[in-house]
């Protein structure tokens, strides 16, 4: 009982400094470096055990649409496509998540091309097309609807059925469901919540995609 409740109390414990380390962080505040690799630490063991929701802006992709000649065999569309370095992020993403050991659970992508792409190279399986997960128009008309942007922050609150959900979305979708996430999430870059099981969901940190070859 007693090993129990120190777990337990461990295990709050990572989780409340990898949130305090997210405040500094966005608040501008200097993070000195053992803080923030224990915070990194932390952050990575919450994952490992399960239970969160990462939800990511799709990897680096150039707004000008690909031609016969750059497009992807399966881009049949002619849609915005992952240039070099998103490819590079989504796949070393993939890589360490299977090196940490980091379970993947439910997936659920954007059926924009780039949206899949990421998801794709990042080896999530099974990934679920939802169009709440999309947005109509170009990058300056860009409508995202209320129940969209309630139905990305529903789903970042709903504890998962097993492992982490993984939620492959666009920067207008994140701007609407997640105002306080300032700044604006980067390409590639992935928000962790932790939801309570209550409806309620806890902001553990973020990750650029090119910070997760280091974790």
């Amino acid at each position: 009982m007693i090993d129990s409740t120190c777990s337990l109390t461990r295990n709050r414990a990572m989780v409340l400094f990898a949130a305090a380390f997210t405040l500094l962080f966005m608040s501008g505040a200097a993070v000195p470096a053992e803080a923030a690799s224990a915070a990194r630490s932390a952050l990575v063991a919450a994952m490992k055990k399960g239970g969160n929701v990462l939800v990511f802006r799709h990897a680096d992709s150039p707004a000008a649409l690909p031609d016969d000649k750059t497009a992807e065999r399966d881009n049949l569309k002619r849609e915005r496509q992952l240039n070099a370095a998103g490819k590079e992020g989504s796949t070393a993403l993939g890589a360490t998540l299977k090196r940490l050991g980091i379970p993947v659970g439910e997936v659920l992508v954007s059926p924009a091309y780039r949206a899949q792409q990421t998801a794709r190279l990042a080896q999530l399986a099974n990934a679920k097309i939802h169009d709440e997960l999309t947005f109509e128009g170009t990058a300056m008309t860009e409508t995202v609807t209320p129940a969209q942007a309630a139905w990305l922050k529903a789903r970042a609150a709903a504890l998962p059925k097993t492992g982490n959900t993984f939620i492959v979305t666009h920067s207008p979708n994140l701007a609407q469901a997640f105002p306080e996430l300032t700044p604006a999430l980067a390409a590639g870059e992935a928000a962790i919540f932790a939801p309570d099981g209550k409806g309620g969901t806890k902001l553990l940190g973020r990750l650029k995609i090119e910070e997760w070859a280091g974790l």
